[in-house]
């Protein structure tokens, strides 16, 4: 009598694709693709150094100044994640007063967009000249970078909130404020959440382009005298730097929606379940 093995089990939970692999596993096999592409050609071409470093020339930099990018790190990540936090509270505060009053958002919400037309790099010396080298203009860079993304988003998030759903919570006589409680804030979060990652990886962008302008110390100084010394394999060094932590900031962000919105999670689990049976 043989006996018939039970075919192995697929794992098609989210941090799976639909044929059984790790979600991260596409990406970073691309990415060494690349990478040992970019090695070959480099070599094979004999391309200068200052015009563009082989990755192992790079990864030797990153090495070999770990020290010293390790210190300009720490600065941009402080102005990177206190200036998001700024704008992420400027940005929720301004969605919900214009949520809260139809003229105050027809006064408001353009001039909201219109900020964004103003270059960082036009905006940023001038607040060196209001406010001196110090931490202040590199925060107000990145408060600027992020509010808006947070602000558009949580506004629409509270603008499309259920109508039945507040018009039942007001008939059970709640206040506006228990509205706005138990309906509007959590209708809004996921749009909240949607903002904020676009914010998150705008983040070291803005904190990099402050320290261009003026610092004493972060990425962005790092970068610039790597520019004037033609150093191109330093340069790199820090893009990849900057590159990783914005990474990692939207993945907190990621982890922070998961932690706040349990139900959506398991939504998403499904539907991906779903799709993964119907591939199969």
């Amino acid at each position: 009598m043989t006996t018939r093995t039970a075919p192995p089990t697929v794992d098609r939970s989210p941090q799976h694709t639909s044929s059984g692999m790790p979600t991260w596993v596409p990406p970073i096999g691309l990415l060494a693709a690349l990478v040992v592409l970019t090695e070959v050609t480099v070599r094979l071409l004999d391309v200068p150094d200052y015009v563009m470093p082989a990755p192992s020339e790079v990864a030797a930099a990153l090495v070999g100044n770990a020290e010293v990018i390790a210190g300009h790190t720490a600065s941009t990540i402080t102005t990177a994640v206190l200036g998001l936090i700024a704008g992420t509270v400027l940005g929720v505060g301004l969605a919900v007063a214009m949520s809260a009053s139809a003229p105050l958002r027809a006064a408001l919400y353009p001039l909201v967009v219109v900020s964004q037309s103003i270059p960082m790099v036009v905006l940023a010396p001038l607040f060196v000249v209001w406010f001196g080298f110090g931490p202040l203009p590199r925060l107000l860079v990145v408060a600027l970078v992020a509010f808006f993304p947070v602000a558009v988003a949580t506004v629409s998030g509270l603008s499309s909130a259920d109508r039945d759903q507040v018009d039942l919570v007001r008939a059970m006589g709640g206040s506006r404020r228990e509205v706005t409680r138990h309906v509007l804030v959590p209708g809004a979060l996921p749009s909240l959440f949607t903002g904020l990652k676009v914010a998150a990886s705008y983040a070291m962008f803005g904190a990099v382009v402050g320290e261009w302008i003026g610092a004493s110390s972060g990425l962005g100084l790092y970068l610039e005298r790597s520019r004037a010394s033609f150093a191109t394999d330093q340069m790199f060094a820090a893009v990849l730097v900057i590159a990783a932590i914005s990474v990692v900031l939207v993945g907190l962000v990621f982890a922070l929606e998961r932690a706040a919105l349990p139900w959506q999670a398991a939504e998403r689990a499904q539907r991906r379940a779903a799709t993964a049976r119907s591939a199969w």
